[in-house]
C-alpha cells in the first residue's frame, strides 16, 4: 500500500491508483467516480484481492470497492459513511482525514454520488444507481 500512496502523491496527474492481486497498476485521471465505475464495468475482476489509493473516497466509491472485492483501501480524504461501509465489509482502510460527507464540486452541498447512495447498503444497487447518474450527467443536453 505504501507504494500506491507514494505513486499517487508523486504523479500529479493521477487522482487514484489501483493494483490488482497480480501487481498490475491502473491509474485514474478523471474527477469523481467515473474511472472506478468504468474499471469495475470493463474489468470486473481487476480489484479482487487488489488495493486502491485515491485522493477522495465517498460512500458510493466505498460500495463499488465492496462490489469489486478490494483487499485494502487508502484515501487522502474519506467520508465517515464510506469508512463505515468499508469497515463493515472487512476491508482494511487507512486515511489522512475523515469528513462527515464529501462536498460537491461547487462547495454548495453533498456530492451527488454520496447523496444517491446515502441509504444504499447493497453494492449492486449502488453500482446501478451510479451508472444511471453517470448516464444522466453524460447525456446530450437538449436546448
Amino acid at each position: 500500500m505504501n507504494n500506491l500512496k507514494e505513486y499517487l502523491h508523486t504523479h500529479s496527474s493521477v487522482l487514484g491508483v489501483a493494483q490488482s492481486a497480480n501487481g498490475k497498476i491502473h491509474e485514474f485521471h478523471s474527477k469523481g467516480i467515473i474511472d472506478l465505475y468504468t474499471l469495475i464495468t470493463e474489468q470486473p475482476s481487476f480489484l479482487i484481492g487488489g488495493m486502491l489509493a485515491d485522493e477522495v473516497i465517498g460512500r458510493g466509491a466505498a460500495l463499488l470497492l465492496v462490489k469489486a472485492q478490494a483487499k485494502e483501501v487508502w484515501a487522502d480524504m474519506i467520508s465517515e459513511p464510506a469508512l463505515e461501509v468499508l469497515t463493515a465489509a472487512g476491508i482494511p482502510v487507512s486515511f489522512d482525514k475523515a469528513v462527515p460527507y464529501i462536498i460537491n464540486r461547487t462547495q454548495t452541498g453533498m456530492c451527488p454520488v454520496e447523496k444517491i447512495t446515502q441509504h444504499v447498503t447493497d453494492p449492486d444497487e449502488a453500482y446501478r444507481l451510479i451508472g444511471q447518474f453517470l448516464a444522466e450527467v453524460n447525456a446530450p443536453k437538449v436546448a
